[in-house]
């Protein structure tokens, strides 16, 4: 039996706390290992606990959840960060993806969405509810760095490769559709993330739709 995915719970309203646990405890391949009411006790809880996915508001007392992002990624970057929040605004998805965070869930969300976009976010992907998307594609295609041709040469490999990242499938998705190797496809990523500048898939998602190799 595979080990559960270990979950860690950051919401300044405890009654919130505790509706994700009973939601996310029913389901058997989840393990709830921590819970954290401010951004500063979310830092110190993740370094005990070492969760595979933290999911954080950004609104929170002490330490906010994109400066505790900031943190968690930087110690530990193999763990997988999700924005669950009422806010929507531009500037907060901006910052929150910056920060390193791999998903944007607003708290409207259902049941069925917030396990897909953990488990998406465990196995490699990036994850965004459908209002995040748009605001996000929106953003990008105003910006005047919206350049279509950046001067970076692809293989029509990576080019397939980059274009199911911005789907949101997973490294083992890819492997399959591709009929490359886990490995290979690992090595690839790590290849499209050198060449893109980017430091995680949400950045390579913003640099195709940025340069028209994707449109959402």
């Amino acid at each position: 039996m595979k080990q559960p995915i270990r979950i860690l719970i950051a919401d300044d309203f405890p009654m919130f706390r505790e509706g994700i646990r009973m939601l996310l405890g029913q389901e058997r391949k989840f393990e709830i290992v921590g819970e954290a009411g401010n951004g500063d006790e979310l830092v110190r809880v993740m370094e005990t606990t070492k969760a595979d996915i933290v999911i954080t508001d950004i609104e929170m007392p002490v330490m906010n959840g994109i400066m505790a992002t900031k943190e968690i990624k930087s110690k530990h970057p193999q763990s997988g960060v999700i924005a669950l929040t009422m806010f929507g605004d531009d500037h907060l998805i901006v910052e929150m993806l910056d920060a390193g965070a791999n998903g944007y869930l607003l708290k409207s969300t259902r049941k069925q969405e917030l396990i897909d976009a953990i488990e998406a976010v465990f196995g490699g992907a990036s994850y965004f509810c459908n209002s995040t998307s748009l605001r996000l594609s929106k953003m990008i295609a105003q910006t005047k760095l919206g350049e279509k041709n950046s001067g970076t040469i692809f293989s029509k490999k990576e080019i397939e490769i980059i274009k199911l990242i911005c789907e949101q499938y997973a490294s083992k998705q890819i492997a399959e559709v591709t009929n490359l190797t886990h490995r290979t496809v690992e090595k690839y990523r790590d290849y499209i993330m050198e060449k893109t500048n980017s430091k995680n898939m949400v950045g390579i998602v913003v640099y195709a739709i940025r340069h028209g190799l994707f449109k959402p």
